[in-house]
């Protein structure tokens, strides 16, 4: 079929109604999204993809892009109205938008948001149009090496992932690829790592390692912190007059628009920047590119054109390389492949060949959701700025219940709930200590992919194939991505050890956590010592990476010497004003012992509330397994609303109500689903399943 007919009948795919209204629901939901920080799209998608289960690939990309592509248009409203970004993404908006606001030019930012995003979105869509039919022939034509290659270069690009921690993502992307390879193995019939737990053995399941990983984390954050993000302010007059001036502003401004969206797309497809870096990159460059550039920081719409435009069109640029190469551009990108691997869509030639129509659906749908979320947020501005008022303690309770029911819906296996809140606490204390957890969800993803190529590979052409010329061209390519972190962090590893000498070592508090990865990879290692060679390759093979960048790791968090003036330095403060190191120091006590500081009592209140909130999940698992799913998840709701949160007993009811019956209509009612039996429920024959309780 010719390329142009494949294009207009992708868009005849997308514009069928079951499919457009589910577009716009994405588009909604994307937008509430934005509005709320701690839901970012990360975490949106992560709770979405289960919920996409019984929808055909065209139908559940439209809900997905549809979300994802728009939570940088509502992101916006906190960002100018309170100072707070909705997203990282939004964090330069924050300078200029901000300040507009307390000038009183509120709308007029908000239009020159929407319109800048608009038109960010649009040539992020067309670039990905025009770049598909560009590299179609190459990635056709590349062999089981050349897509091995690729997916080491993908796991590569953690190290530019990770931020200020390249070891910790490298190391963070080993422990992804080990998860992926629990279970029954093909080429071998081996089973690893199930430890004769007959639920292992199909693997751990996509969707709550996903959740555990990205949702429960941000929810364990947004419980610590107790606080809504605008406090007591109040939604500021968003009148379309002053909207519209912000477009007028946008039309003045084109060359600067169409140039900061051309750079955020262009910076969107390079893996691993991802919008935190990419609208600062876009903010200075705009600084410096206008005049009077002393403007910026004080009002100065071009301010908030720049980076809107930007961080926009790189959704486009990212979902090149995720398509084409299977190499995510960004966390994003990343939870997104395991979508497309989900519903059968393997990215490569499979996606540009006889799956084209599906590739152009995608982009449809990316230009289709930023043209109606910028209809909306012009009609809505002020009704979705009212989210942004909303209290943990009226939101989290519902979002957990639908993050519990999205995990069950894995492999409708109990299982699945222990693995969501394993996952969960492991993604909380990777959080705590700054490791970052897209790198372990990238391994996760293309550790099944890395195999599969690997086994081809060595059984087809030996070890030959890493004399392949594509090959060598990749793989010096990620070798260059790693080389200045991995340089720099083994820089400092030796700056450290010369600091050390006569002054003493003081460890990183997150030193427990590389050690207790290293003893868990050693335990593995151990565990895998009778398997055959061909079930041995990949696994030693992530095992031996992940302890060398751990080992290296562990060294930076060991060896730091200790400060010359820290003698009375309290361990793992925060910055204190009076020290001249920037730590914490101790004051003593009525008994001379030291006492915290407001700092130190802080953050043990977050860490003991985010402790008693794991309780609460375990009570879920345990409550769930006496009565059900579907009955604890109305209990549950009503106790954390009620007790955890301390709000009035008319909205506990309120979120219960409306929440549980809901989840009930919807679930079970509607699509179905089948609920773990439970104890009471096994007693209790007569309740039939229509009642929904049991």
């Amino acid at each position: 079929m010719p390329l142009i007919d494949t294009v207009f009948q992708a868009l005849a795919i997308i514009l069928e109604p079951e499919r457009l209204v589910l577009l716009f629901g994405g588009v909604i939901l994307g937008l509430m999204v934005g509005v709320i920080p701690g839901l970012s799209g990360v975490v949106a998608l992560a709770i979405l993809i289960p919920f996409t289960y019984g929808l055909d690939p065209y139908a559940a990309f439209a809900l997905l892009i549809g979300m994802h592509a728009v939570t940088t248009n509502s992101d916006l409203i906190p960002a100018v109205l309170f100072g707070v970004p909705g997203t990282v993404g939004a964090a330069a908006t924050v300078v200029d938008g901000h300040q507009m606001a307390k000038n009183g030019e509120a709308g007029r930012a908000f239009g020159a948001g929407y319109a800048a995003s608009l038109i960010g979105g649009l040539a992020g869509a067309l670039l990905l149009a025009v770049v598909i039919p560009a590299i179609r022939p190459l990635v056709l034509h590349l062999g089981s090496p050349e897509l091995l290659a690729f997916a080491i270069f993908g796991l590569s690009m953690v190290a530019v992932l990770s931020g200020t921690a390249p070891l910790k993502g490298l190391a963070g992307a080993a422990l992804g690829l080990i998860i992926a390879l629990v279970g029954y193995t093909p080429q071998s019939g081996t089973l690893r790592w199930s430890f004769d737990i007959l639920y292992l053995w199909d693997g751990l399941p996509l969707v709550p390692v996903t959740l555990g990983l990205f949702a429960v984390p941000e929810i364990l954050e947004m419980v610590s912190k107790r606080s809504g993000i605008a406090g007591n302010r109040t939604v500021a007059d968003l009148g379309i007059a002053s909207q519209w001036q912000g477009f007028r502003d946008v039309l003045r401004n084109w060359r600067l628009t169409l140039r900061s969206s051309w750079m955020g797309t262009l910076l969107g497809a390079v893996p691993g920047l991802g919008s935190a870096s990419i609208d600062w990159i876009v903010y200075g460059q705009a600084q410096r590119s206008t005049k009077p550039p002393h403007t910026f920081g004080h009002g100065d719409v071009r301010g908030v054109i720049a980076p809107e435009a930007a961080v926009n069109a790189k959704e486009g640029g990212a979902l090149v390389p995720t398509i084409a190469f299977g190499v995510p551009g960004g966390a994003g990108m990343a939870v997104l492949l395991s979508a497309f691997l989900l519903h059968g869509m393997v990215p490569g030639p499979d996606m540009l060949g006889e799956k084209l129509d599906f590739t152009y659906s995608i982009v449809w749908s990316l230009a289709l959701a930023n043209i109606i979320a910028t209809v909306i947020c012009l009609s809505l501005s002020g009704y979705f700025a009212r989210l942004s008022l909303v209290t943990p303690g009226k939101l989290v309770p519902l979002v957990l219940a639908f993050i519990l029911i999205g995990a069950y819906q894995g492999t409708a296996n109990i299982g699945d709930l222990y693995v969501l809140v394993v996952f969960g606490i492991l993604g909380w204390i990777l959080k705590q200590n700054g490791w970052p957890r897209p790198p372990i969800m990238l391994g996760f993803v293309l550790g099944a992919l890395f195999e599969k190529y690997m086994f081809i590979s060595v059984q087809i052409f030996g070890w030959g194939w890493l004399l392949r010329p594509i090959v060598l061209l990749i793989l010096a390519g990620a070798l260059w991505v790693m080389y200045k972190p991995l340089k720099e962090s083994i820089s400092a590893i030796a700056r450290d050890l010369k600091g050390v000498r006569g002054r003493g070592i003081r460890p990183a508090p997150g030193a427990l956590v590389s050690f207790g990865v290293i003893a868990v990879l050693l335990g593995l290692l151990w565990t895998a010592r009778d398997w055959p060679a061909s079930a041995q390759l990949v696994p030693l093979t992530a095992i031996a990476f992940g302890l060398v960048v751990t080992g290296l790791n562990l060294a930076t968090e060991l060896f730091r010497p200790v400060p010359q003036a820290a003698a009375a330095v309290a361990f793992g403060g925060g910055a204190g004003s009076g020290s001249p190191t920037g730590a914490a120091v101790a004051a003593p006590g009525p008994a001379g012992g030291p006492t915290d500081t407001p700092d130190a009592a802080e953050a043990r209140l977050r860490s003991m509330r985010a402790l008693r909130f794991i309780g609460w999940l375990v009570g879920y698992l345990v409550l769930t397994l006496l009565i059900g799913l579907l009955p604890t998840v109305v209990v549950m709701t009503f106790l954390l609303t009620l007790v955890e949160f301390r709000e009035r007993l008319r909205t506990a009811v309120i979120a219960t109500v409306l929440g549980g019956g809901f989840m009930w209509v919807c679930f079970d009612q509607v699509f179905r689903v089948r609920w773990p039996s439970a104890a009471l429920g096994d007693l209790l024959p007569g309740l039939s399943r229509a009642t929904g309780l049991f």
